[in-house]
């Protein structure tokens, strides 16, 4: 049943949101839990997250968007650094602006109405909607990422679980701040791009084989089965998406995957979503959560809800109140035993 179960959610009141003179980002969670709308989603985020964190559900969060550019690193290394989330699933183009700002870097504030794009153009500055990178800038990010590459391996391939990792590590020692993939490979998180080539990564090692022949595989169905065998192996499992894209579906499918293994899972126990897509137009960003129980992605008894909000607006609220919330679950988290041997253990049919 969903966050609003038909069973009592006509027996509460709404509670008309009062303004005090201070109030915490918990203390406004829970009054916007009250009332109604996407400020009730809102809430509703936050219990939910509250929930999975203490059943100690393996949470996969996926992450869409150009959250990297409009400043929400900071906020998903606190997630990782608190584990908030246990696996992360990202668009290539975040992870590469992770790359650019973990290098020291920054993004620039510019018009959203562009002003004149030709302008920028031919000041070779991009511009992200009201964000702003320039062209330079963006290469030394670039050639970071191909010079790594060119140290790789070329005699297996590597899940894009190892490769960030990896890179991680490697841009530890260089890093003018913590940043998504350093955090990641110092606390054992470990991150997937379903759609890597679709990005500067891609770009980076594409120059990298042009240039030396070098040819760095990737073991894309790898990624599937062992996302599919962490779903399977946990406990309870609970997702967390930022927007839809690639890395929602890509979690989705986790959630029904144990047949691969011949074995049955009821799909992802919590769900949480904050997006401004919507379901009618038929794509997967918009998609609702009872949508994916018609697939058994989702539990039949899941607690869900979506956010119809921007996500730089809803993410920083739920982030905050957990934070002041959620301190004794966090404290207690235990990190879950995340198994990526999904070709060395025999499992049987069930």
């Amino acid at each position: 049943m969903s966050a609003h179960g038909e069973r009592d959610g006509h027996q509460r009141e709404v509670t008309p949101f009062p303004i005090t003179a201070a109030a915490s980002a918990n203390d406004i969670a829970r009054r916007l839990e009250a009332t109604a709308f996407q400020a009730r989603n809102l809430g509703q985020a936050v219990s939910i997250w509250d929930a999975m964190l203490r059943d100690e559900a393996t949470i996969f969060m996926g992450l869409a968007g150009a959250m990297v550019p409009a400043g929400m690193r900071p906020l998903i290394v606190y997630l990782i650094e608190n584990r908030l989330i246990d696996v992360l699933v990202s668009t290539g183009a975040n992870l590469y602006h992770d790359v650019y700002e973990t290098l020291g870097h920054p993004h620039f504030q510019g018009d959203p109405d562009g002003g004149d794009d030709l302008h920028l153009a031919s000041l070779r500055v991009y511009r992200f909607y009201d964000t702003l990178a320039p062209e330079h800038e963006f290469s030394i990010g670039e050639r970071f990422v191909t010079e790594f590459s060119l140290t790789l391996d070329e005699d297996r391939p590597y899940s894009t679980r190892e490769y960030f990792r990896l890179l991680g590590q490697a841009l530890a020692p260089v890093a003018k701040e913590e940043g998504i993939l350093t955090a990641a490979a110092r606390h054992g998180v470990p991150i997937y791009c379903p759609a890597f080539g679709d990005s500067v990564h891609g770009l980076a090692l594409a120059e990298g084989r042009l240039r030396t022949g070098k040819r760095v595989a990737f073991d894309i169905i790898g990624d599937v089965l062992e996302t599919g065998h962490l779903a399977l192996t946990a406990n309870k499992t609970g997702v967390v998406y930022v927007g839809g894209g690639t890395p929602k579906n890509f979690i989705q499918q986790a959630g029904v995957a144990a047949y691969l293994f011949q074995r049955e899972r009821p799909g992802h126990s919590y769900g949480i979503q904050v997006t401004t897509d919507e379901p009618q137009w038929g794509g997967l960003s918009g998609c609702t959560f009872e949508e994916a129980q018609s697939w058994r992605k989702i539990a039949p008894d899941a607690s869900f809800v979506t956010a119809h909000v921007d996500a730089t607006i809803g993410m920083p609220l739920i982030v905050s109140a957990l934070a002041e919330r959620s301190q004794d679950a966090i404290a207690a988290r235990k990190l879950p035993a995340l198994d990526w041997e999904y070709d060395k253990r025999v499992v049987s049919p069930k």
